[in-house]
C-alpha cells in the first residue's frame, strides 16, 4: 500500500493534468482522476514492465474519461476555465474567442474515428512518444505515426477550410 501512495504522490499532477485537458472541469477532472487510480490499483497488477508506468496509467485514464463520455457525464466547458484562459493583457472578447475555439477543437476531435481519437489523445494531450501509444494501443510505431499524421489532415482541414 505504501509503495502505491508513493505512485499516486508522483503521479497524480500527470494524470490530473493529462484529464483536464480533455474535459475542462475542476470537479470532473478530479473525479476521473480519482477513479483513474482507482483502476490502476485494481489493474497493477497487469503491468509488466514493457513501456513507462505513465504509459499504461495514461490508458486507464484514457479508457476512464471514454468511459465518462459514454455516461455522457462530461460537460463542454467549466466557467472557471475562463478565468485560465484569459492572458491578463486579454480583452473579453478574446478572451471569448480563445474559449470558443478551445471547445470547437474539443468537439472535433470528440468528431474523428476511435482509432484516430486514441492516438491524438495519448499524443497530445498525455504527450506520449510514438513507441509508447503504439504499446498502449496494440499498434506498431509507424501506424500510430500515420494515423497521427491522417488525423492531423482532418482536423485542419474541419478547422480551418472555409467552407
Amino acid at each position: 500500500m505504501e509503495e502505491f501512495e508513493k505512485l499516486y504522490k508522483e503521479y497524480y499532477s500527470r494524470v490530473y493534468a493529462f484529464l483536464y485537458r480533455l474535459c475542462k472541469n475542476r470537479e470532473l477532472t478530479e473525479e476521473m482522476t480519482q477513479d483513474t487510480f482507482y483502476e490502476l490499483y485494481k489493474s497493477l497488477h497487469k503491468y509488466n514492465g514493457s513501456c513507462q508506468l505513465f504509459t499504461f496509467i495514461a490508458a486507464i485514464a484514457k479508457n476512464v474519461y471514454y468511459k465518462y463520455v459514454r455516461k455522457k457525464k462530461i460537460e463542454c466547458i467549466d466557467i472557471d476555465s475562463v478565468e485560465e484562459l484569459q492572458d491578463l493583457s486579454d480583452t473579453p472578447e478574446e478572451a471569448c474567442l480563445r474559449n470558443l475555439k478551445s471547445v470547437k477543437i474539443r468537439k472535433v476531435v470528440q468528431m474523428l474515428p476511435q482509432n484516430y481519437r486514441d492516438v491524438v489523445l495519448l499524443r497530445v494531450y498525455a504527450d506520449l512518444t510514438f513507441p509508447d501509444i503504439a504499446n498502449v494501443l496494440g499498434i506498431s510505431t509507424s501506424s500510430a505515426k500515420v494515423i497521427f499524421h491522417r488525423a492531423k489532415k482532418i482536423l485542419t482541414e474541419e478547422l480551418f477550410d472555409e467552407k
